[in-house]
C-alpha cells in the first residue's frame, strides 16, 4: 500500500465523520421544535400553583376558587363537623382510601388524612363529583357535606362518598399553607 492509498483513507474517514456529525445536528435541529412545543406554554405553567387569601372564610362556610380549570372547594369547618367526620367508621365507606395527592395510594380515609391542618378546621378538595364529573353543592346531601344532585351522590363533611353512585372520595389536591391566611394550590 502505497503513502498516498493511506492519505485517501484517512481523507475519506473524514468526510464520512463529518457528513454523519452533520447529519446528526441537523436532526436534532429539526427535531428540536417538535420536541418542545409539547412542553407547557408560559401561561399554563403560571396557573399550575396559586395562592388564595382565606382570611375572610368564616367557621361553618367554604370559598370556591377555580385551579386547573377546575372548581377547588376550601372550608374552613366547625368542631361539630370535624367531630361528625371523626366519628365515621373508615371500613364502613365505599372508598376507604384517602384520595389524597399528597399522600400515597393505600392510605385510609380518615379525617386527618384529609384534612389540610392538624386541628382538622381546613379542608380542601377538588370540587367534582367523582361520578360523572359534576359539581356537588355545599352543605347539602345526607351527611351536611356535599351532594351532586345529577345522580344523587352524598359525601359527608370530610368529602367521603358515603351514598350513590360516586366510586371515590372527592380527591384532595397538593395543597399547603404559606402563612396564617394564605394557602397555596399545586
Amino acid at each position: 500500500m502505497s503513502q498516498a492509498e493511506d492519505h485517501e483513507g484517512t481523507r475519506r474517514d473524514f468526510l464520512y465523520y463529518a457528513t454523519a456529525g452533520t447529519g446528526v445536528v441537523a436532526a436534532g435541529a429539526a427535531v428540536w421544535p417538535l420536541v418542545n412545543q409539547m412542553n407547557p406554554s408560559a401561561d399554563v405553567q403560571a396557573l399550575s400553583s396559586i395562592r388564595v387569601d382565606v382570611s375572610g372564610i368564616d367557621a361553618g362556610t367554604q370559598l370556591t376558587v377555580k385551579w386547573l380549570g377546575k372548581p377547588v372547594f376550601i372550608r374552613r369547618r366547625t368542631e361539630e363537623e370535624i367531630a361528625e367526620a371523626r366519628a365515621v367508621d373508615v371500613s364502613a365507606l365505599p372508598d376507604p382510601t384517602a384520595n389524597n395527592e399528597n399522600l400515597p395510594d393505600d392510605v385510609p380515609a380518615t379525617d386527618e388524612n384529609r384534612a389540610l391542618d392538624d386541628t382538622g378546621e381546613w379542608l380542601v378538595q377538588m370540587g367534582v363529583c367523582t361520578h360523572l364529573g359534576c359539581v356537588p353543592l355545599g352543605d347539602a346531601g345526607d351527611f351536611g357535606g356535599w351532594f351532586c344532585p345529577c345522580h344523587g351522590s352524598h359525601y359527608d363533611t370530610a368529602g367521603r362518598i358515603r351514598k350513590g353512585p360516586a366510586p371515590r372520595n372527592l380527591p384532595v389536591p397538593v395543597a399547603e399553607f404559606t402563612d396564617e391566611s394564605t394557602i397555596k394550590l399545586g
